[in-house]
């Protein structure tokens, strides 16, 4: 089992988000953490950047980087996908 870390900026985003939505971005996450080949059809490395993965949930994108030594899985960012990869740039 993987464990959890937010970046602040990540945690806000959380925050902003509606309730809704952020049940189903925590189901995501959990799912993540538990088992991520679960996810494999809605995970997908960015192109951009090497070590940088995207899950979806619903219309939002959470960005994160997995630590495979340390069994980590930081979040970097969560976002609508329209607006996600604009603020990565």
């Amino acid at each position: 089992m993987y464990k959890l870390a937010f970046l602040g900026k990540a945690l806000d985003d959380f925050k902003k988000i509606d309730r809704a939505h952020q049940k189903i971005i925590r189901g995501k996450l959990l799912i993540l953490a538990e088992n991520p080949e679960a996810l494999k059809n809605n995970i997908r490395r960015l192109a951009a950047e090497e070590d940088l993965y995207r899950l979806k949930a619903g219309s939002y994108r959470i960005i994160f980087r997995k630590e495979e030594r340390r069994l980590l899985i930081l979040i970097i960012h969560i976002g609508h996908r329209r607006e996600i990869y604009l603020s990565l740039k």
